[in-house]
């Protein structure tokens, strides 16, 4: 498998550290509200790293902290009258409302800031020993000039970044381009006691110390979304590079960014969308989907139009599996081995998936391929006499395993009611008797119900109707 490191800006031969096992870091939410989403697609595109690691025998360690000590918590916190803590477990309580829907995994790990604060402190304080921070009434600054390699992740040119470009001038560093690991405590804030004073962590520092908590030095990956490369992966390296004198990760992955009807998401253009209020009208599938029709590195582009396009593409592949449930259930079985030809073409759509997720987590093409497995299965078992027992096994197998790797079959746990399989029956006797016109009418009160008929020569299909 080779990945694209955005430290090197090439793609590699993906080989971890220990054989057998990843370890993997990605940057979770900061909890002050719901998710939108643009921090959706991080969230899909390394779901589907882990499972398809996973897929191929890796044992994966995957991580996911939760920011839940920020400015923007203490600012929610405050408006509320409430305490900071109120406000972040709330929002990791519906951070996995949205979680579930999304169909993500639960990471082995989901670390807290404010559940690592002695090894940030440590942390802190081993970098103002060795010269690489200093401490100005009660903040703590890293000294970026003193790392050397600063800029090789972002390929930000150290003179450009000096002329303030990006930087946020603090009178009080001894540089702009100084960043922060402790802040003093300003009146009423949440605080914790440091040998700087009162206090609590930069934002940067918060991950560098849960990395290095729970997995050590080094790890395999290191993911997020591309606006986090500068500053927070940037000086994320620099901290951990010069308290460990190792490599922070061996590979960086970064999505990139999701436009709104070709712009960019904000607030002040009003086309901010939180992951709640599309999974309300189109489903969470829909937007799992949507995120890994792209390849993760391009930028995705959200749409009514194209949620509507995912919504249709995702029915197929709903489609496909009630094809194989009501075959399975409903047509005769010839029980025969799979021919040479059906094996040869079904081993190549699973090859062609997997060839298209070793070249850098391709989604794009492995959903083609997925796609091109659907239509071979539909013409072998729609409106057949009888299907193969060793085609169909086959078929089903290679089906529900590639669609497993992106997590995009929803769950259907509903059973058809009572009620409908009673109208399927009236509808039937119906047309038996000739009587059409009540035969659709009963047809569209199945449809008003959520349902769809599909009638065939092994009888009726009933399959739920896309939202």
């Amino acid at each position: 498998m080779k990945i694209y490191n955005t430290l090197t800006r090439k793609k590699e031969e993906f080989n971890p550290i220990t054989p057998g096992e990843v370890k993997i870091y990605a940057c979770g939410p900061t909890v002050y509200n719901y998710i939108h989403i643009g921090n959706a697609r991080p969230l899909c595109v390394f779901d589907v790293l882990r499972r398809y690691l996973e897929y191929k025998d890796y044992k994966v360690l995957f991580m996911q902290n939760f920011t839940d000590i920020d400015d923007k918590i203490i600012d929610k916190a405050t408006r509320l009258n409430v305490d900071y803590t109120e406000v972040a477990e709330k929002y990791i309580a519906e951070y996995y409302v949205d979680a579930k829907g999304l169909n993500l995994k639960q990471p082995t790990y989901s670390p807290k800031p404010t559940q690592n604060m002695d090894n940030i402190i440590k942390i802190v304080s081993s970098l103002e020993q060795n010269g690489y921070a200093y401490e100005i009434n009660g903040d703590v600054y890293f000294r970026v000039k003193k790392y050397n390699d600063y800029g090789n992740l972002s390929h930000i040119n150290m003179e450009d970044l000096e002329k303030g470009s990006r930087v946020d001038i603090n009178q009080q560093k001894e540089d702009p381009l100084d960043f922060t690991l402790w802040k003093s405590a300003k009146p009423g804030e949440p605080y914790w006691d440091s040998p700087w004073g009162k206090g609590r962590p930069g934002w940067h520092i918060e991950c560098s110390a849960m990395i290095n908590g729970i997995f050590g030095d080094t790890i395999d990956i290191h993911c997020g979304g591309k606006d986090l490369i500068f500053p927070h992966h940037e000086n994320e390296i620099a901290q951990s590079v010069c308290y460990t004198g190792k490599p922070l990760a061996n590979y960086w992955m970064h999505n990139g960014y999701i436009n709104v009807d070709n712009e960019k998401m904000s607030k002040s253009l009003g086309n901010f969308f939180i992951v709640r209020e599309v999974a309300e009208k189109f489903e969470y599938p829909a937007i799992r989907f949507m995120m890994l029709q792209v390849h993760y590195r391009s930028p995705i582009n959200y749409s009514y139009d194209i949620m509507e396009q995912s919504t249709l593409s995702l029915s197929r592949i709903m489609n496909c599996k009630t094809n194989i449930g009501f075959a399975i259930d409903n047509i005769p079985i010839k029980d025969c081995s799979i021919t040479y030809e059906d094996n040869k073409r079904l081993d190549q759509y699973k090859s062609d998936f997997i060839n298209a997720m070793d070249d850098d987590l391709n989604t794009a093409d492995a959903i083609s391929a997925i796609f091109e497995l659907i239509t071979d299965i539909n013409r072998n078992i729609v409106n057949v006499p009888y299907i193969s027992k060793g085609y169909i096994d086959l078929a089903s197998k290679i089906f529900y395993e590639l669609t497993d790797v992106l997590g995009i079959l929803k769950e259907e746990k509903e059973e058809i009611q009572e009620e409908i399989k009673q109208l399927v029956e009236l509808r039937q006797k119906a047309r038996q008797e000739k009587n059409f016109k009540r035969a659709d009418e009963i047809r569209d009160k199945i449809y008003s119900k959520g349902f769809i008929l599909e009638d065939t020569i092994s009888g009726v299909k009933i399959s739920k109707k896309p939202k």
